[in-house]
């Protein structure tokens, strides 16, 4: 149907028009991500495509190469706060004026206006190079105009089009995506109209449940305008597997025609058209089957615009549904059900790939990649009776709406069949409990810090190849450490006891939540004691008024070197020092090894540490800690006595007694195998960023940084041979960026089905939000929506509302009320420490960030696991 890519290139050299014909998906510089596509579909047998041209992003460019207007307020424009909604605004209407009136080369004008016909009207469409790309849509960012007829018209729209580059809701959507303005320039289709009965979209995946092998229609009669607006409910159709499975007609008061001298406007439909439906199930089918044979072409599933004319299925788009979250991989291409890895470990964000690799070499089984984030294949795991019968209860106690999800799949039955009895599981045995001696925690983590000390005396040395050796053989150690089995069965131990101190004392006394206060101020519970420790770095800061002044106008990760120029500030350092030499290595998502740690960038800790200063009181940590270590004991007591009252109550209390015991010794304990591992995973990083610099100065890449985008066998070459490979890492970090604005499922299937689970509960007060009771008590407080620890300015009367949170958060929970998450489970780390810190505490709320606004007044139970929205 047209010329190969290589003649494609070499027409479109310099040309400000270029035919549908004559552009391929490798001219996206030129022709923008719309034209790049309908350049494609041409191509496709047996797709037909209005014929058309696209004016090039050379036209855009020769128009507004040189105009000081363009230039300056195109400067100012990159400089604003994409929050800033008025600067944009004015800023926007500006350059879109000052585009409009840009003049027109006659030659350039003769280009646009010599392909169109007489008496026919075209579609004008903008084309932006930041559009309709598999990592990023911007689509509905520029302006579409229907209907236009005549050659100054056309000319005049494509000025239009140029100018909607800087529409306000695009101007936004680079700011928040990180986009410069000068990267994306305006190429516009121009494409002969189709007057259609019946027009509207398909999805090649199902658009609300993700599945790949479901194709989703939806119809409006007249021009697809009235759907894209909003202006007409649409007749929608879902097709599986060669049929049309399910159907929803809407009622047509209107549709969007064509009007004779240009333009549109809405026309009445017929009453006896109304209920019927814009498309028959045939049609349909021919429209799923064309989807699906562009979505082959494009490689990816496809949101396709189409129009139908008679009996012509005209294609008149396509683009990459960017929304979907990507199937992992498999290689068998048979049935796969994956869990969620991020969902476990409090780390929902996307992965570096040196931070994916690291964590495949740290954990003992290899997991699925997707989207950034890593999976587990549950499925041979469901292929047993044993097997399925361990991960749904070990999902239930851990993450229900995991459990949820996963049971949907399993009673559904089409992607998993009946389990087997031998198929290679057996039913896990119960572990065997250690004897609650607080010597077996001591000897654990003084095995760690032995192992730490010898790592750090031997990396030191290490560069060039050697060093990549060495951290490969030393992450053998880290397995060791991190896997050794007494330190299993030391917390599972506790975790066990848990358990059977809520079913037993639930039972036997009608008490909820026990646990949770019995977990107050533990031993041995590195988390809690680190954000008990920040308030001790507060009681050093508070007492120079200077020091507190200077914190208040940190900038930037030096102000330690400064401090020492206050009043005070000397003593302040070395606190703050102190705290980072002990816990530096922890930071947000701190499972990726990529990521910045307190101590190479400790200003995230100056907000948190503002807030201990101004909300706290002295000497704070050691009240805090002796209170809750009395609570824990009177609770003891309390249920010690009341099991002693029962019939046969010596023998309940004393085997009460032990499981308190076993909790109370060992459930610290449960935090440090993780501390451990960050800690090796922050020497490391330094050692690697290290040699990176070597990296620098020898060319190999441009950004030390630059090798958190390799894998580490690929750092290894590089290193090896004095190469890398610049493109894909450019590459990496473009598909880093569009993997930020996934969201993980908790559960996807090789269909591309994304599955979140239900509580399906029906003991909620109207209105209340449900989630997971990991932590006893009711509280109301104002809620503080709060995704970055960095901008976490609590006070004692407040609610942390957030998405997940794992060590790194700890320092806040010593001022908030209560904890409300969107992820977690009775043992993740939000959990842990809201008990032992004795705060109320729901997590798993989906959505909660988005339902509950900052500042409302909302009331937390974390007995029977809901919140309520007050005010």
């Amino acid at each position: 149907m047209g010329s190969g890519s290589g003649a494609a290139t070499s027409v479109a050299l310099g040309r400000p028009v270029l035919e549908f014909e004559q552009i391929d998906r490798g001219r996206i510089g030129l022709v923008g991500g719309k034209g790049a596509h309908l350049g494609e579909l041409s191509r496709i047998e047996g797709v037909d495509v209005p014929p058309g041209f696209c004016v090039t992003t050379e036209a855009f460019r020769r128009v507004t190469a040189g105009a000081p207007a363009f230039e300056e307020r195109l400067d100012r424009l990159s400089r604003l706060d994409p929050d800033d909604r008025d600067a944009i605004a004015a800023s926007s209407a500006e350059i879109r004026e000052v585009v409009a009136t840009l003049p027109v080369p006659d030659d350039l004008a003769t280009a646009v206006t010599g392909p169109l016909r007489d008496g026919t009207a075209y579609a004008v469409r903008s084309s932006a190079t930041a559009e309709d790309l598999p990592t990023a849509s911007f689509a509905g960012q520029q302006d579409t105009y229907l209907n236009v007829v005549g050659a100054a018209a056309v000319l005049d729209h494509v000025r239009r089009c140029w100018a909607s580059l800087f529409t306000e809701r695009a101007v936004v959507y680079r700011l928040r995506g990180g986009v410069e303005h000068r990267q994306v320039r305006m190429a516009v289709v121009v494409q002969e109209m189709v007057v259609p009965d019946a027009s509207g979209v398909l999805f090649t995946a199902d658009p609300v449940t993700s599945n790949r092998r479901v194709t989703s229609v939806e119809a409006v009669l007249g021009l697809g305008e009235a759907l894209v607006s909003g202006q007409v409910n649409a007749d929608r159709f879902t097709v599986r597997d060669g049929a049309v499975v399910d159907r929803a007609i809407a009622s047509k008061q209107w549709a969007v025609r064509a009007s004779a001298g240009g333009g549109t406007r809405p026309r009445e439909v017929a009453p006896q058209a109304r209920h019927e439906p814009a498309l028959t199930d045939e049609q349909v089918l021919r429209l799923a089957e064309l989807g699906r044979r562009i979505e082959a072409h494009f490689g990816c599933p496809q949101d396709i615009e189409w129009c139908l004319a008679g009996d012509d299925v005209r294609i008149v788009q396509s683009r990459p549904i960017t929304t979907l979250f990507p199937v992992p991989p498999t290689a068998d291409g048979g049935a796969h059900v994956y869990l969620s890895v991020g969902h476990q470990q409090m780390m929902t964000d996307p992965l570096k790939p040196l931070g994916l690799s690291f964590w495949q070499m740290t954990t003992p089984r290899p997991m699925a990649e997707a989207g950034g984030r890593l999976f587990v294949d549950a499925t041979p795991m469901l292929a047993s009776a044993a097997g399925r019968q361990n991960l749904l209860e070990a999902m239930g106690r851990s993450d229900p709406l995991m459990a949820d999800a996963l049971r949907t799949v399993v009673d559904r039955g089409d992607l998993v069949g009946e389990p087997t009895a031998d198929a290679g599981m057996r039913a896990v045995p119960p572990t065997e409990p250690v004897d609650p001696d607080p010597a077996v925690v001591e000897e654990l983590i003084a095995r760690t810090r032995a192992s730490l000390a010898v790592l750090d005396r031997e990396i030191r040395t290490r560069q060039g190849p050697d060093l990549l050796d060495f951290v490969r053989e030393d992450l053998q150690e880290l397995r060791r450490l991190l896997f050794d089995p007494v330190s299993h069965r030391v917390f599972m131990t506790a975790m066990n006891a848990a358990w059977w101190l809520e079913e037993h004392l639930r039972e036997w006394l009608g008490e909820e939540g026990a646990a949770d206060t019995l977990t107050q101020s533990v031993p041995n519970s590195i988390t809690s004691e680190m954000g008990l420790a920040l308030l001790d770095v507060a009681d050093v800061v508070r007492s120079h008024p200077e020091v507190v002044e200077f914190l208040r106008g940190v900038s930037d990760d030096h102000f330690l070197d400064d401090l020492p120029r206050v009043a005070g500030g000397r003593e302040a350092r070395d606190a703050i020092r102190g705290y980072l030499d002990t816990y530096g290595m922890r930071c947000a998502g701190e499972i990726d090894i990529t990521r910045p740690r307190w101590s190479e960038q400790p200003s995230v800790l100056v907000p948190v540490l503002l807030g201990h200063v101004e909300h706290a009181e002295p000497g704070a940590s050691r009240r805090r800690f002796e209170q809750g270590r009395q609570e824990a004991w009177d609770k003891e007591q309390d249920l010690l006595a009341r099991l002693r009252a029962l019939p046969d109550g010596e023998r309940r209390a004393t085997e009460t007694k032990t499981m308190i015991d076993r909790l109370r010794t060992f459930i610290g304990y449960r935090e440090y195998p993780k501390f451990g591992m960050v800690s090796r995973y922050l020497r490391y990083k330094q050692a690697l960023l290290r040699e990176a610099d070597r990296l620098v100065r020898d060319g190999v890449v441009a950004d030390r940084e630059d090798v958190f985008f390799l894998r580490f066998e690929e750092l290894e070459e590089a290193v090896r041979t004095g190469c890398a490979d610049g493109e894909l890492i450019m590459r990496r970090k473009a598909e880093y960026r569009g993997y930020q604005a996934l969201t993980p499922p908790r559960v996807i299937t090789s269909d591309g089905e994304a599955l979140s689970g239900a509580y399906r509960r029906d003991d909620l007060p109207p209105g209340a939000l449900a989630g997971l009771a990991v932590s006893a008590g009711t509280v109301e407080g104002r809620a503080r929506v709060v995704l970055d620890m960095a901008q976490a300015d609590l006070d004692t009367d407040d609610i942390l509302v957030t998405a997940y949170t794992d060590p790194s958060w700890s320092p806040v929970f010593v001022t908030i009320k209560a904890l409300v998450t969107e992820v977690g489970g009775q043992m993740t780390h939000g959990a842990v420490v809201a008990r032992e810190y004795g705060l109320p505490a729901v997590v798993g709320v989906e959505r909660a960030t988005r339902l509950i606004r900052d500042g409302q007044r909302i009331r937390v139970n974390g007995t029977s696991g809901y919140v309520e929205i007050l005010s």
